[in-house]
């Protein structure tokens, strides 16, 4: 209601002085003539003035907002990577049945285009994995999620994830499976049904946390290529990832 209270008067006030201006011109050379020929020039101009300031112009500032945008969220990506996403992404990973097929996929490398990332990021969508319960350390799993926990109600309360849409999904995800582990006094002897669906939860935000993965690696290697270099020495989809210089 203010902001339109305001621009009416900001309008009516511009009309008014337009118009004591063009009074004040009659007054002074007594032309109206003279008046009408540059009122006629200003009206021919002014399709051209509407569109340099509505559309050049307020394109040019949507475009540095939504990359002031996309920098930020990757940094809350890139800090979600760094305290949280890339421990489970390794740790879980050594849980999986075929894993060696998942270093196909998804050891990234030095000479990745954006087709690599994209083709990778189809195969993390229709990714299945199946879970060795007998190596899962779901206690631990437990302990780490819950410990998280307000780490990731902060980042889900950070309004720029607003316009992340499938990373806000992730972290729904993650945080679904840590109540349903929590929920669970004892998790040493489930039975084979609830196994079967701790699987479920576990493959929906994984799927998911690989796709983020898989954004935020390209993100660095666009961006930060010494992030990246460090990235490619120590990710889990390889067999003796070191944060080590050897070639």
């Amino acid at each position: 209601m203010n902001d339109r209270r305001f621009l009416l008067t900001t309008g009516a006030i511009a009309l008014f002085l337009s118009a004591a201006l063009y009074t004040l011109h009659y007054v002074i050379f007594q032309d109206v003539h003279h008046i009408f020929i540059y009122m006629m020039g200003d009206f021919a101009f002014l399709p051209l003035e509407v569109f340099l300031v509505v559309v050049v112009i307020e394109r040019l500032l949507s475009q540095r907002e939504k990359k002031a945008l996309h920098s930020k969220l990757n940094m809350v990506i890139g800090a979600f990577f760094m305290a949280v996403g890339n421990r489970l992404l390794a740790e879980l990973l050594t849980d999986f049945y075929g894993k060696e097929e998942l270093y196909q996929h998804f050891k990234i490398g030095k000479d990745w285009q954006t087709e690599d990332f994209r083709r990778a990021r189809a195969q993390a969508r229709k990714t299945r994995l199946e879970v060795d319960f007998s190596r899962i350390d779901l206690e631990g799993l437990k302990v780490f999620m819950i410990e998280q926990r307000p780490f990731l109600m902060g980042l889900m309360g950070n309004p720029n994830l607003l316009e992340r849409e499938a990373f806000t999904d992730l972290l729904w995800s993650i945080t679904h499976l840590a109540e349903e582990l929590e929920a669970r006094k004892d998790l040493s002897a489930l039975p084979e049904v609830d196994l079967k669906h701790l699987e479920g939860d576990i493959n929906r935000f994984y799927d998911r946390l690989l796709t983020e993965w898989l954004n935020w690696a390209e993100h660095l290697k666009n961006n930060y290529p010494y992030f990246y270099s460090l990235l490619l020495r120590t990710h889990p989809f390889q067999k003796s990832p070191s944060p080590l210089v050897k070639e």
